[in-house]
């Protein structure tokens, strides 16, 4: 994109907030990337240490996580392989468009977070609602994180004492929400009370092959299937128009990698936004072939029988499967305080703002402050995890916000930006990326609206 003559959006500072409060929000950040202070760029003389090979990685593995367990009821629910498969394509065009957008406003603006991009580029409403949907898309994922720990652990109890799948157990110790609570005290609370969460980056490189363990089981469970695994039903076409569009949560929350991706483009060597589309091309390729294998693999071994949760539809006794659960569950041990820090910093930045206290003259109070935060955070999502068993009625929630990280934000940034650029004349060039940006907009507000009623009147009140 072209970057005309003029400026960004300056109303950043409009509230007459703290300066130091954005020091807070900058936070968060993807805690593999290691990025230079914004002052020493602004010199020059700085720039970051990630290559573009290195932030291929950083990028696929801010996007592969325990979302792609949803994939193969998402194909089930488009319709079919052809229709899961078609709509993930159309969809990629604008989640690397919107890659791409964010890079461009966030050299424009020199901001290096999501949330401060949109502050700098949009003004202080959208900035305001964008550290909001973070939050509550921060801590619907934890929600998330905490019913697929119960999903893995209910089947590898079951395997343990040995019992029929369809008997329940009347063992105290082996209920659900025992299992749920005391793996959370005794393993998430932990790791989420410090107030920096560095040594959590070396757990990426574990959530990475988690992952792919998961893919890989479930393409080979397909390519040589079990006796007893026979699928019901297999669509070959969506049930209706509207069916459709209930896949999008999952495919919107499995690719939703920008809130990151700002920091991933700040670290590289040379932030440039030419060289970040072809990270952001490579890394979503990749993406694609882990969903698209996983969801047809999975599809196709159960049909419409298949689980919201895809390991769930598999026999507790198999170990491959056991060994994948096992993997599940150490990700998201190690998940959930990385996206509770993250949504913890929003709050913090938002409360240093409304108060007007700089981060020097509250650090006497930060520590109860922060503890009183996260064991907050920590008891609602459990609470709500332990109520709430099916994972696809909670990515039904948060796919929707999961549309606005993608669609609506970096849209509007791209329409502010580019009219806040100083032409004499508007070349055609400029009409096209306020066009894309003004459809990127619609289409986000139409997934998050169209997806959010249907979660309201359709999962949550069944």
């Amino acid at each position: 994109m072209a970057q005309g003559t003029g400026s960004i959006n300056s109303d950043y500072k409009d509230w007459e907030w703290s300066d130091d409060a954005g020091e807070r929000a900058r936070l968060l950040q993807s805690p593999s990337v290691e990025t230079v202070p914004k002052n020493s760029e602004s010199q020059g003389n700085s720039l970051g240490a990630t290559s573009a090979l290195g932030a291929v990685f950083i990028v696929v593995n801010a996007a592969l996580g325990a979302g792609l367990l949803n994939f193969p009821a998402a194909f089930s629910m488009a319709g079919g392989v052809a229709a899961g498969i078609t709509l993930q394509m159309c969809m990629l065009i604008f989640i690397i468009g919107g890659l791409v957008i964010l890079a461009y406003c966030s050299q424009a603006s020199n901001e290096r977070t999501y949330q401060e991009v949109v502050w700098a580029v949009c003004g202080k409403v959208p900035g305001v609602l964008c550290e909001v949907a973070i939050a509550v898309y921060t801590f619907g994922t934890c929600i998330a994180f905490l019913i697929i720990i119960g999903d893995q652990e209910d089947k590898i109890i079951a395997a343990l004492v040995k019992e029929p799948e369809e008997v329940e157990s009347s063992r105290w110790y082996t209920d659900r929400k025992f299992t749920i609570s005391i793996t959370a005290f005794l393993l998430i609370l932990p790791l989420s009370i410090p107030k920096e969460i560095g040594f959590q980056k070396y757990a990426s490189s574990l959530s990475v092959i988690g992952t792919w363990y998961v893919t890989a089981v479930i393409i080979i469970k397909y390519i040589w299937p079990d006796k007893e695994l026979v699928p019901v039903e297999i669509p070959t076409s969506p049930s209706s128009w509207t069916a459709v569009f209930n896949a999008m949560p999952t495919i919107c929350f499995g690719f939703q990698c920008h809130v990151s991706s700002v920091p991933v483009f700040n670290s590289m060597k040379q932030p440039e936004v030419k060289t970040w589309g072809a990270v952001v091309t490579a890394a979503m390729v990749i993406a694609l072939f882990v969903y698209t294998g996983t969801g047809i693999c999975g599809f196709l071994t159960f049909g419409a029988g298949v689980e919201q949760d895809v390991l769930m539809s598999y026999p507790s006794n198999d170990i491959p499967v056991a060994l994948a659960r096992a993997f599940i569950i150490l990700c998201v041990l190690t998940s959930y305080p990385i996206l509770h820090f993250c949504g913890r910093a929003v709050l913090e930045g938002l409360w240093l703002r409304y108060t007007g206290v700089t981060v020097e003259e509250d650090v006497v109070r930060e520590r109860r402050r922060r503890l009183l935060q996260t064991i907050s955070w920590f008891l609602l999502t459990l609470l709500l995890a332990l109520f709430i068993p099916d994972i696809g009625k909670v990515i039904s929630v948060i796919g929707g916000l999961a549309a606005c990280f993608i669609f609506v934000f970096p849209g509007l940034c791209l329409i502010q930006a580019k009219l806040s650029e100083i032409q004499e004349t508007r070349a055609i060039s400029w009409w096209a990326q306020v066009s894309y940006g003004v459809f990127m907009v619609t289409l986000g507000a139409f997934i998050f609206g169209q997806t959010t009623a249907n979660a309201i009147f359709v999962d949550l009140t069944a």
